[in-house]
């Protein structure tokens, strides 16, 4: 066991491996718990709406016009100097490799003037830890990690320790929720856009697919939903505000309904490996922020006996307090990563695990 720290941690966080350029400071006492002393994102959305999706140029270009005065900001909002900080905590990957540059070569400078610890971290371990920030969750839980660019079902064991149960093997949820709103003619970013647009729809109208529900795996696909949902909007067009809102609805259903199928076979899964229910199911990533895949999962966990957890949903989208307390977390159990560690548009969580789709030259895809 490693011996807990001597004294309180604090470190600042970086994160711009998306649309989102944000910096924080997190505050880990010697007894476990964290506090967020300052948090600030700067979204990226208008400059992106205009395209459907995030461009990773223009993301790229917006990060390193704003970073410096990100971090001055969240700085001066934790009350912190220089001399307080322990470690600059700061995005590796996975995510857009123009973003992740930015942010990593702002967070050497930095170490490299004040003399402080650098630790390039993977964005998903920052999704991974939340909870244990906001809700002192203690482990083995089952974390359903569910964003724009990943859709996971992991049991997180400790800091550091992540197997990985099932995993998307084409397309993220929130990549499916993207695509289907740009079909459907709705905003960017999508999951928000077709949730509302599904609040005014009948989600049985259309007899969508769900996707290897009842497999015997836990893995995901989404990109035969989304085919699905395209042939359906090819065939009712010109499609009516009706048909938008019934189509919006019935892929929504599809969706939950998978979600739910896949993390109910993971909770068996746990259960099989480890002899014992998780402490939680925890959802995180932006997706998590969808107010019916929530209740879902919600009542998923109340038939299994085991109690839901999602952090608040301005933690479940891309920030960096997420990556500072994985820093902080790393530093207290004597993790710290090698800070020579370079950026990385892939990285998956459970670096054991064998790739579902192949690796390929530039690393797993999955």
């Amino acid at each position: 066991m490693t011996p807990p720290p001597a004294r309180d941690l604090t470190v600042l966080g970086i994160e711009t491996s998306c649309d989102e350029t944000a910096a924080a400071v997190v505050r880990r006492g010697r007894e476990g718990r964290g506090a967020i002393l300052s948090d600030i994102v700067l979204s990226q959305v208008e400059d992106h709406a205009a395209f459907g999706g995030v461009v990773p140029e223009i993301a790229a270009r917006a990060h390193v016009e704003a970073l410096d005065g990100v971090i001055r900001a969240a700085m001066r909002e934790a009350g912190t100097a220089w001399n307080d900080l322990d470690a600059v905590a700061v995005t590796a990957g996975p995510g857009l490799i123009g973003g992740l540059l930015v942010g990593l070569m702002t967070a050497r400078a930095i170490s490299a003037a004040r003399e402080l610890r650098l630790m390039p971290l993977n964005h998903l371990e920052g999704h991974a830890l939340t909870a244990t920030l906001t809700d002192g969750l203690g482990f083995p839980y089952l974390l359903l990690l569910v964003s724009g660019g990943h859709t996971q079902l992991v049991a997180v064991e400790g800091v550091g320790r992540y197997r990985r149960l099932g995993t998307t093997i084409d397309d993220a949820l929130g990549e499916a929720f993207d695509k289907a709103a740009k079909l459907l003619g709705l905003g960017f970013p999508g999951g928000p856009s077709v949730e509302r647009a599904a609040c005014r729809g009948d989600p049985r109208r259309f007899a969508l697919p769900r996707p290897l529900k009842g497999a015997r795996s836990c893995d995901f696909s989404f990109s035969g939903l989304k085919t699905a949902l395209r042939l359906e909007a090819e065939a009712n067009a010109p499609l009516s505000d009706k048909d938008v809102a019934d189509l919006a609805a019935s892929f929504q259903a599809a969706a939950v309904d998978v979600v739910d199928d896949r993390t109910r076979a993971a909770l068996d899964v746990f259960l099989d490996q480890f002899s014992k229910p998780p402490t939680a199911l925890v959802a995180a990533g932006g997706v998590a922020a969808n107010q019916v895949i929530r209740t879902r999962l919600t009542d998923l966990c109340r038939d299994a006996g085991v109690p839901f957890v999602a952090p608040p949903m301005r933690l479940c989208t891309d920030n960096a307090a997420m990556i500072a307390w994985a820093g902080a977390e790393r530093l207290a159990v004597g993790l710290a990563p090698d800070p020579a560690l370079p950026a990385r548009a892939r990285w998956p969580l459970d670096e054991g695990a064998a790739p579902v789709v192949g690796a390929g030259k530039h690393g797993a895809r999955a």
